[in-house]
């Protein structure tokens, strides 16, 4: 529950960005981008003694942050770029992993005044059905804010930058393993 996740957001704020060197990859049910490999497995690596439960929580958060500037990377090299990224939902309510994001990405992190995306849109969807709106850009304009951003922190991003690389070459270090496990 929320007292779960209060927690578990404690134990990542109580480490260092970067985990003291510990790398997740986070292909818990194979990968889809940028590496569409169904036999891609999750992997810390980099575990020694120093690293306690916090570590690890904090890595996994890390990784899937790695995992979307994986996809972000994608849409850069199309010269699709915005000045903010925005986060809304669940994962969204950690400030600890909006920072991480952040400095990850090393872009502003924004998020709104609306928690659930899909279902609010359906809302505001609606009321242009019925007339309330003229349009989905005066619905959105009317009644979605930004409430909060955070910035990258420029030392934690330059140590992102750095582990990204690390965590990049073990995908293509692995993925002839992945497949090979698959098969045991």
């Amino acid at each position: 529950g929320n007292k779960g996740l209060y927690l578990l957001n404690k134990e990542a704020e109580s480490i260092p960005a970067g985990s003291d060197g510990l790398i997740f990859l986070p292909y818990l049910s194979g990968e889809r981008t940028p590496h569409a490999d169904p036999y891609a497995r999750g992997v810390f690596f980099g575990i020694s003694y120093i690293h306690t439960q916090d570590h690890f929580v904090r890595s996994i958060m890390e990784g899937v942050a790695f995992s979307q500037l994986d996809c972000l990377s994608l849409m850069r090299k199309l010269n699709i770029v915005s000045d903010k990224i925005v986060l809304f939902g669940g994962g969204a309510k950690s400030k600890v992993w909006r920072q991480i994001i952040s400095d990850v990405m090393n872009a502003r992190i924004v998020t709104l005044n609306v928690e659930e995306g899909p279902a609010y849109g359906a809302a505001l969807i609606a009321g242009v059905g019925c007339g309330i709106y003229s349009s989905i850009e005066e619905a959105a304009g009317k009644t979605i804010k930004e409430a909060n951003q955070i910035n990258p922190i420029e030392e934690n991003v330059k140590k992102y930058e750095k582990l990204y690389k690390i965590y990049g070459s073990l995908y293509e270090d692995l993925k002839d393993d992945f497949e090979k496990l698959s098969h045991i």
